[in-house]
């Protein structure tokens, strides 16, 4: 079907639930005039009911996550749909199949290492015939660091500054709660990863979201759970960094980017994400509890304990709490011709809430309205970099992000 056909540019898919609502709040709020959006979901009842408290008269379409002929259908009629229904591995890949095969832009939330391979692997071929842009993780994972990584590159290049090579992205201050989507997303991996040794092995590489993991550049070791003085990084950042908790699948994101560009970041590029804390000591609480929880997880006992104190799906902190948080990133590059940079991604509101919905909600008005403006592709699986650019990086903007580079 072409473009022209489409009688709707965004459908927004999980519309009723927590992050479902705050982005099509966004949506509601900050897309022009003329712009056709529908709300999509399992339920008519409750999908009138959010249009009606948002006060928007876009239609809806009822389409359950298991009724792949209704997902086929429903994609067939937008250029764009953008779905917050996680896990992904367990709701997201029948409606990722039904986009790359009408040829219909996808955008999501996810921070699943697997479900993006499978996706890789099922849909990359496909979307790449169809010129559909399978866009995963275009919330807090992993648009700040993606588009971050973009936009220092292109500062690199534009001073002819060489490749870039070591690579840190740092967690200056973040303010904001623990998604219950993500935590059911972790529960989902684990379980998977439990029954098959295989699977393990994939998600532990730091290639495990490339195109061609033989044809990427040997450097040794590339761990996530990280730990050091922020001095290493860079002489002028004070305090330790320790581990972050979304470095395990951020970082394979950009180095998706990486590859897909054929290396253009360079061959040399090795990239990591940590957090700055107090000190050393509270580096080494904040690795101990995170490899705790991915423990908790898969024992029994510890699970049961966990499943009721940590956030359900589909719950999230309040309006003000929303409201009141905020991140601050920065990363650290230095290139081969010795040349080091800084690019800051800034914004207030909750990243995993509040933020991922203007982020999300952004990507996919890039991709239905911005075409013209994205970055040349035969379509695939992509990445918020290599599938959206500069589009998104001045929506960002314009929406109240700070993204900025200043060479040291």
């Amino acid at each position: 079907m072409s473009e022209s056909q489409r009688e709707l540019d965004v459908i927004v898919y999980g519309a009723t639930g927590f992050v479902g609502v705050l982005t099509a709040r966004h949506l509601a709020e900050h897309a022009p005039s003329g712009a056709r959006i529908a709300l999509a979901g399992r339920s008519r009842s409750k999908l009138e009911k959010v249009a009606g408290d948002l006060g928007v008269d876009w239609p809806v379409v009822v389409a359950d996550a298991a009724d792949e002929a209704a997902l086929t259908t429903m994609a067939g009629r937008a250029r764009v749909v953008v779905t917050t229904v996680g896990p992904y591995a367990k709701y997201g890949r029948a409606l990722a199949r039904a986009c790359a095969e009408t040829g219909t832009d996808y955008v999501d939330l996810t921070g699943e290492v697997l479900f993006a391979r499978d996706s890789i692997d099922e849909n990359h071929e496909t979307a790449q015939r169809t010129g559909a842009r399978i866009v995963h993780s275009c919330g807090f994972d992993s648009i700040p660091s993606d588009i971050g990584v973009h936009v220092l590159h292109a500062a690199v290049r534009a001073d002819d500054a060489g490749e870039m090579t070591d690579t840190t992205l740092v967690v200056i201050r973040a303010r904001g709660g623990f998604s219950g989507g993500t935590i059911d997303s972790m529960r989902h991996q684990v379980d998977v990863m439990k029954k098959d040794r295989g699977l393990r092995r994939v998600a532990a590489s730091p290639y495990s979201l490339s195109p061609d993991r033989t044809a990427e550049p040997d450097l040794g070791r590339q761990p996530d759970m990280v730990s050091l003085p922020g001095s290493e990084v860079d002489p002028g950042l004070r305090g330790h960094l320790a581990p972050f908790v979304m470095a395990s699948y951020n970082t394979r994101v950009v180095r998706r980017s990486n590859a897909l560009r054929d290396w253009a970041y360079g061959r040399r590029f090795r990239y990591r994400e940590v957090m700055r804390v107090s000190g050393p000591f509270t580096a080494m609480a904040l690795k101990a509890g995170l490899n705790a929880l991915v423990l908790g997880f898969a024992l029994p006992p510890a699970r049961f304990l966990l499943d009721r104190i940590l956030p359900a799906p589909g719950t999230g902190p309040s309006e003000d709490a929303r409201r009141n948080g905020h991140f601050t990133l920065e990363i650290f590059t230095t290139t081969t011709s010795g040349a080091r940079y800084r690019a800051r991604v800034k914004a207030q509101g909750d990243p995993g809430y509040a933020a991922t919905a203007v982020m999300l909600g952004e990507s996919a008005l890039a991709l239905a309205l911005d075409r013209d403006r994205l970055p040349e592709s035969p379509g695939g699986v992509l990445t918020p970099a290599t599938g959206i650019g500069d589009a998104l990086v001045d929506r960002l903007r314009a929406a109240g992000l700070e993204i900025t580079v200043q060479r040291l």
